[in-house]
């Protein structure tokens, strides 16, 4: 029922100082002949929260179990305040809410709380924890009658016990409206004004641009970048123009007007009478189209998160985050 991780690491190697919430350095971890994780060099610091996106497959929940304990990497190292990650989990340095499991459908959430309390031992502060995960009005419902929500806030209670230092989280809001996110991402960001750190994997990209400190990107088991979500905004190539164009006949009356900037042109879509261009020369196709086409209500924007990612993901191996040997702590890099 626990959702803290008690299984040690085989991580081999001198223990470093205890400094970075999470250094983990050249992670590999192959089931058959998949390999989930290929070399991953992460480190999230105190005060951090890091961002970690990906698609479905991509290595996420994987590298997530290695810096819990629940997984050994099949070769480079992982250590958490300066211990292997059982031990950390052991002293009560982490938390974590997974995705599924962990919970008794029979239960309360109040008798939730205070068997998961009693198994992990030592003083825990009870109301400040209820208080935090806002769940203290359903204490007495059973988990089963509880909404996809309020099962996420209890494994939040439950990862809060002990106050731990860094707290690991798969899908944290999966099933919660708009106002119980935002509710849900003040609470972790009172947690990190004291120095604790978080590390979350989500599919909501928003969410990771609205909330997180910095952003890393999975894909086919290496990180393809990193950065703030300027920064991994600014790897994507091309800006999105948008306009209103009357009496349209369609694409190719758009391309043919667009032919003197056909080179600059990453992708054109038409929806009716709207426009939508994506160029890595702005400026030129807006000129374009406002003194040779009757468009107007033109709207110039920067590619968006989902943009990025997509673009990203799409080709993982041509992308990677490079500073100096590869830290995945540095600057934002795409090389082609």
């Amino acid at each position: 029922m626990s959702t803290t991780a008690l299984a040690p690491s085989s991580a081999a190697g001198p223990i470093p100082a205890a400094g970075p919430a999470i250094e983990a350095t050249g992670l590999v971890k192959s089931f058959g002949a998949l390999r989930a994780v290929d070399g991953i060099d992460l480190r999230v610091d105190p005060g951090e929260i890091v961002a970690f996106l990906g698609p479905n497959g991509a290595g996420k929940s994987t590298t997530l179990d290695i810096v819990l304990g629940f997984s050994s990497p099949d070769a480079g190292t992982a250590w958490v305040f300066g211990r292997s990650p059982g031990q950390a989990a052991s002293e009560l340095r982490t938390g974590a809410i997974l995705q599924e499991g962990g919970l008794l459908p029979d239960y309360t959430v109040g008798q939730t709380l205070q068997v998961v309390a009693a198994m992990r031992g030592g003083r825990h502060d009870i109301p400040s924890v209820l208080d935090l995960a806002g769940i203290t009005p359903v204490l007495g419902r059973k988990v089963a009658k509880c909404s996809g929500g309020e099962r996420q806030r209890l494994r939040l209670a439950l990862a809060l016990l002990g106050n731990p230092d860094l707290m690991v989280l798969d899908e944290p809001t999966a099933g919660m409206d708009v106002t119980a996110r935002r509710s849900f991402w003040a609470a972790i960001r009172e947690r990190t004004a004291g120095d604790k750190a978080v590390l979350f994997a989500t599919h909501y990209l928003q969410e990771a641009a609205d909330f997180a400190d910095r952003i890393v990107i999975i894909s086919r088991g290496r990180i393809v970048a990193s950065g703030s979500v300027d920064e991994v905004r600014a790897l994507g190539q091309g800006t999105i123009i948008t306009a209103t164009w009357p009496g349209l006949a369609g694409a190719a009356e758009l391309e043919a007007e667009l032919a003197p900037v056909r080179g600059t042109l990453a992708d054109v879509a038409v929806h009716g009478e709207h426009v939508e261009i994506r160029t890595t020369a702005p400026d030129d196709v807006a000129r374009l189209l406002l003194t040779r086409t009757p468009a107007h209500h033109l709207g110039i924007t920067a590619l968006s998160l989902d943009d990025v990612f997509a673009e990203l993901v799409k080709d993982g191996e041509d992308v990677e985050d490079v500073k100096g040997t590869g830290d995945v702590t540095g600057t934002a890099r795409r090389t082609d």
